[in-house]
């Protein structure tokens, strides 16, 4: 099997991000999990940011997903 493409990629990270908030959700709800929501948040505003780095171009440029090799 050949190189994973961009775009299964950045599909993967935005489940895992909704799926961090999703489970930070359910913990805050618990409570007494602070410090892991907090955790669990961050690592899914990273996610986010990471995604919305590829995808949002940039004035005069291409994102790097359109300049991206393709098999």
């Amino acid at each position: 099997m050949g190189p994973i493409s961009s775009d299964l990629t950045l599909s993967l990270l935005m489940l895992a991000s909704l799926a961090l908030i999703g489970g930070a959700i359910v913990l805050w709800r618990r409570r007494g999990f602070v410090r892991q929501v907090w955790l669990m948040l961050i690592a899914a505003a990273v996610m986010l940011a990471d995604v919305a780095i590829w995808v949002i171009p940039v004035h005069d440029a291409d994102a790097p997903t359109a300049t991206a090799p393709t098999d």
